[in-house]
């Protein structure tokens, strides 16, 4: 077969997974993240400063013609060619391999630093004045290069004149060097971008669909990452619940405003969603469905509605949840899972959706061949009677042994034939 005629025979066999339908052969996509590069020799801080992607594109071909997944997935995480960007923006919120400074691993990805950028006594502020907010406070606190916002007066903008004291406010020395940089910075990440899409474009060409193209988020999740952390987020249930609801219905119709237009331009594909705060406990069942689950249902069933695939990824353990999963249309969801009993999570999702991952990495990179052999069947086993089950890992393989990877895949596509 050609490679079109291979790819339409990986497509089938996963779209047939999430329909709920018996593949002829359970799916294998492991979630790659770092192990094509690392695999190939590089070091992720080569791959962050990878601008003309050669080093990237080479890493995943050697992947694909070694281990001939079922499809390419993990692998837009690590900010490939990203590291000029981040250093002329300055994220305040981040740390990568390569940064100057050489402040974490080269082999690591991005550190994400959490910290309340919103603070306990500007809740009125946010609320009444949003837009000045992020301006003045929001954007300088976390992005370096944005610092400028915050000398901005927006109180003197008045109806008359405003256009004078706006030219005069933006024309500094400072003002003008920010905004040469944001040019550069635009410049750079459409070159990127389009090096980036052709990259994919290239993958299905060779034969392997490319898995979660989109993106989207809970907005509970966009609150506690990026404007509270995590502790004051949590803390905000109790607090500051009034504001922080008005929030999430903001940023819900921003989003579904968003899934509708990627519905017209990406029909088909796969809407990546990561699950960053509704793991077990850090919340009530009761909380979880007020302030959580209910714009994530909605948000579901929007992808459905355009005409995309829900591709849901559980971060943490997830068992408590379960039931509120099932809310959802039949056989159109992709459910990802981390940290989950997977035979009980086959028992309760198994009418429903799809249901992928469990499989712990650290067998991969610790685990003797045999191990791996025996958790792979094990998996099978509990998860793939009557369909609905892609086998993935649970999270990045990173630094995975290759001799486990080879013996995980192959046996997914012996045992796992139909």
């Amino acid at each position: 077969m050609d490679n079109k005629d291979v790819y339409q025979e990986r497509l089938k066999r996963i779209n047939d997974s999430i329909e709920l339908r018996e593949p002829d052969r359970i799916p294998i996509i492991p979630v790659v993240q770092c192990y094509p590069f690392i695999h190939s020799g590089y070091t992720m801080a080569d791959i962050l400063y990878d601008t003309d992607l050669s080093k990237s594109r080479k890493s995943i071909f050697n992947y694909l013609d070694e281990y001939q997944p079922d499809a390419l997935f993990g692998h837009a995480w690590v900010n490939i060619a990203q590291g000029p960007v981040m250093e002329k923006t300055g994220p305040k919120t981040l740390r990568w391999a390569g940064m100057p400074g050489n402040i974490i691993d080269k082999n690591s990805i991005h550190q994400f630093i959490e910290f309340p950028v919103l603070k306990d006594n500007e809740f009125k502020e946010f609320t009444t004045d949003r837009t000045a907010w992020y301006m003045k406070k929001g954007l300088p606190r976390t992005v370096k290069l944005l610092e400028n916002f915050k000398t901005l007066d927006f109180s003197s903008f008045g109806v008359f004149n405003s256009h004078g004291l706006i030219a005069s406010a933006v024309s500094t020395p400072e003002f003008k060097n920010m905004i040469q940089t944001l040019w550069e910075i635009n410049d750079m990440m459409s070159d990127s971008e389009r090096r980036l899409h052709q990259l994919d474009t290239d993958v299905e060409e060779h034969g392997y669909p490319v898995l979660a193209t989109g993106f989207a988020s809970v907005p509970y999740d966009a609150y506690s990452d990026f404007l509270r952390g995590t502790l004051d987020g949590l803390a905000d249930l109790y607090e500051h619940s009034e504001e922080m609801d008005d929030f999430c219905k903001e940023q819900l119709e921003i989003t579904l405003n968003m899934i509708k237009m990627m519905g017209k331009i990406m029909p088909g594909k796969h809407v990546f969603m990561p699950l960053h705060k509704g793991m077990d406990s850090f919340m009530s069942d009761e909380q979880y469905r007020k302030f959580y689950w209910k714009d994530l249902q909605t948000i579901i069933c929007a992808i459905i509605d355009a005409g995309m695939v829900p591709y849901i990824y559980t971060e943490g353990k997830y068992n408590t949840r379960l039931e509120c999963l099932k809310e959802v249309p039949k056989g159109k969801v992709i459910y990802h899972f981390e940290d989950v009993d997977m035979i009980q999570a086959k028992k309760i999702l198994g009418d429903t959706a799809c249901i992928a991952g469990g499989f712990p990495v650290y067998l991969l990179d610790y685990g003797t061949k045999e191990e791996v052999i025996d958790e792979v069947k094990r998996l099978i086993d509990g998860c793939s009677e009557g369909g609905g089950f892609i086998f993935e890992t649970s999270c990045g393989m990173d630094y995975a042994k290759p001799e486990n990877v080879e013996a995980m895949i192959k046996t997914v596509k012996e045992y796992g034939k139909k």
